[in-house]
């Protein structure tokens, strides 16, 4: 009886030994990698606001970005202000763009302050100002940036998603799609409207740009619901900061 108690004590001896190396591996591993991930969470941040106002390496169909050993330099290049909005606070930041969205929007629940990220762009003698925004899609999280300039009309947009259905709510990141809400008035008759994504458009050519409306994707009616949604509650809380630029 004993020595079958000692093996079995030496068996879970060994498997929490075991355990307690691969946690360590783990952890080893995932600290060594930390700082390449965040350079790449860096980057695609750069890469989208560019992006939003039109700097980026597009071809007749598809949405590619500045690549990534050009994007700092681009980055410098367009990007002339980080701005920081807290209520009627508005500072400048040069890692504006490193704020989590998520995070902040978790803060304003609790009923803390919420930091709003805004980038100002300056791009062919035009002005822009770009918005990271983050809602919820059919599956999970959605986001992206829009750029306007200071009437609140759209000059570009870029979406993402995590876990959208392909070919249907996962087109949102679709040039098409995308496209679409360049020209788009936020405002309408001086009050904030947003932009819904409607089934009942019937504007497939997307010529009237003040409808504040674009055309939806088929099949994918709950993904373009959160896009408006998101639209709607994210930008409709820079409009204070809009009516400071008239």
């Amino acid at each position: 009886m004993s020595k079958r108690t000692d093996s079995n004590g030496y068996t879970l001896l060994f498997a929490i030994g075991m355990v307690l190396v691969v946690g360590a591996l783990l952890a080893f591993t995932a600290s060594s990698l930390r700082p390449m991930i965040d350079a790449n969470k860096r980057i695609e941040k750069q890469q989208n606001i560019l992006y939003a106002m039109g700097v980026n390496d597009n071809d007749e169909s598809s949405a590619i970005f500045v690549s990534k050993d050009k994007v700092a330099d681009e980055f410098s290049k367009y990007i002339k202000k980080q701005l920081v909005i807290e209520r009627t606070n508005v500072s400048e930041d040069a890692n504006a763009y490193l704020i989590d969205v998520k995070k902040q929007q978790t803060a304003a629940k609790a009923g803390n302050v919420r930091k709003l990220p805004l980038f100002v762009g300056e791009k062919d003698g035009k002005t822009f100002y770009i918005a990271p925004i983050r809602g919820k899609g059919l599956w999970d999280a959605i986001w992206g940036y829009v750029a306007m300039d200071k009437n609140m009309v759209v000059q570009g947009a870029f979406f993402d998603h995590k876990g959208e259905t392909p070919g249907l709510g996962a087109n949102i990141k679709q040039r098409y799609f995308m496209d679409d809400f360049i020209g788009e008035n936020l405002m309408n008759n001086g009050s904030f409207k947003g932009i819904t994504v409607s089934k009942s458009n019937n504007d497939p050519k997307n010529e009237d740009k003040n409808d504040n409306e674009v055309d939806a994707i088929a099949g994918a009616t709950i993904t373009g619901d959160g896009v408006a949604a998101m639209i709607k509650s994210e930008l409709g809380l820079y409009v204070p900061y809009f009516k400071t630029l008239k």
